[in-house]
């Protein structure tokens, strides 16, 4: 396993190993080793997919449990894709007090629940389910003809939330985190601390699809929260976050900016 990371190994000027034990099983079952460097926030890497859920799962519930032990409410803030799904999943077969649960989106896509494509949905069919069932969810869609238009409205929703417990992330091929996309227009604000949503248009690629038109969460209202996770799959995404931790222009790698606001954010990776 360490030859795989060969190449964080000339990227930075240390790197140690060290194997982590469970609270929930033996490390060797699910959890191979946790990968820290100086200058990146730590990798934990994981047997399998179905893994990772489940332990994650774990974690997050007992943050929740916390926040609403310590304050009568929790908030999580979800991303979209594949990799979250089983982890949503996972969650959703918890025992918390669901009602004093808010879920938001971190990003959406500005297409209406029901469309392919929304977060709102998705967000509907793998957590707002069996037990999870009361939790109140946040969208950040409306009829307005665009995110610009429907920042205001979106604002106003999302101002229930006084900071969020935990915040779910993805990473895309292209080095994009939440709707921050290379290069996008809207990207400076959305990378700000000014707002908490931020309206953008991205430019064309394999990645967005045609789905140019976005409203996300700002860097501000995603380093604030008490626990970000940033869940990755598969060896593109792997080399992916190995390039977005060096050096580089946050424009071009936008995942780099919460990388390093919040350099204790929890990567996990599965296979």
């Amino acid at each position: 396993m360490r030859e795989q990371f060969g190449q964080l190994v000339a990227a930075f000027a240390r790197l140690v190993i060290q194997p982590v034990g469970s609270g929930f099983g033996p490390a060797s079952c699910c959890l191979d080793a946790q990968y820290m460097t100086e200058n990146a926030p730590s990798l934990t890497v994981y047997s399998s997919r179905e893994a990772m859920a489940e332990m994650l799962a774990k974690e997050i519930a007992a943050s929740l449990a916390a926040a609403i032990s310590e304050k009568g409410e929790a908030a999580i803030a979800l991303s979209g894709g594949s990799t979250p799904a089983g982890l949503y999943e996972a969650l959703s077969a918890h025992d918390l007090d669901w009602r004093r649960v808010t879920a938001a989106l971190v990003d959406e896509r500005w297409v209406p629940p029901g469309a392919a494509g929304s977060n709102e949905t998705f967000a509907k069919d793998t957590l707002q389910r069996g037990k999870a069932a009361g939790v109140k969810l946040i969208g950040m869609w409306s009829n307005a003809p665009s995110p610009a238009d429907g920042l205001g409205a979106a604002q106003k929703r999302y101002g229930a939330i006084e900071e969020f417990d935990v915040v779910i992330l993805g990473m895309g091929n292209d080095g994009h985190t939440a709707s921050w996309f290379p290069e996008c227009d809207g990207l400076a604000r959305a990378l700000g601390d000014e707002d908490r949503l931020a309206a953008i248009t991205a430019r064309r690629s394999e990645v967005t699809g045609d789905h140019l038109q976005r409203m996300t969460l700002t860097l501000g209202a995603i380093k604030s929260a008490s626990f970000i996770y940033l869940l990755l799959s598969g060896e593109e995404k792997r080399k992916t976050i190995e390039t977005a931790s060096q050096e580089g222009p946050v424009a071009q790698m936008p995942v780099r900016a919460i990388l390093r606001a919040r350099p204790d954010l929890k990567v996990c990776w599965a296979a």
